[in-house]
Parts: C-alpha cells; sequence; structure tokens
C-alpha cells in the first residue's frame, strides 16, 4: 500500500517541481557550451518556458489562481 503522502497531489506537485528545476539547470548550463546561436535560443527559451509550469505547479500549491480553487464542474456549470 502506497503512504498517504503519495495519494496527495502536492506531494506530485513538489516532484515534479525538483525534476524540471533540475531540466532547467541543465538547459541553462547547455547553452554556455553550445555556440550556435539558434540552439542556444532553442536551450533557453526551454527553459524558460519550464520555469512558467515551475511556476503553475506552485501556484497550484498555494492556491493562487481561481482555477485551482474552484471545482472543474463548477466553472462549467450554465446557468
Amino acid at each position: 500500500m502506497k503512504p498517504l503522502s503519495a495519494n496527495k497531489p502536492e506531494h506530485h506537485t513538489r516532484k515534479m517541481r525538483a525534476r524540471l528545476g533540475r531540466l532547467i539547470e541543465h538547459l541553462r548550463s547547455d547553452v554556455g557550451k553550445i555556440t550556435e546561436p539558434g540552439a542556444q535560443a532553442l536551450f533557453e527559451t526551454s527553459a524558460e518556458v519550464l520555469a512558467g509550469l515551475v511556476k503553475a505547479f506552485g501556484d497550484y500549491e498555494k492556491k493562487n489562481e481561481t482555477a485551482w480553487r474552484t471545482p472543474v464542474a463548477a466553472r462549467h456549470r450554465k446557468g
């Protein structure tokens, strides 16, 4: 049986933020190793996009955004 923490979304969002953070660091470190400007831009842009995902995971954990506080069914009700 899985530990209770494994059933909580925050357990998984923290793990994903950490993994994404390591990938961001790797991409940015490789920018300095690559000499082709287009590839440098690709790696830096990729790092920025992933940083946005890290922020989204963090916002979910803090319930900063309306989307994370309101059940999906309630957002789609008509009436």
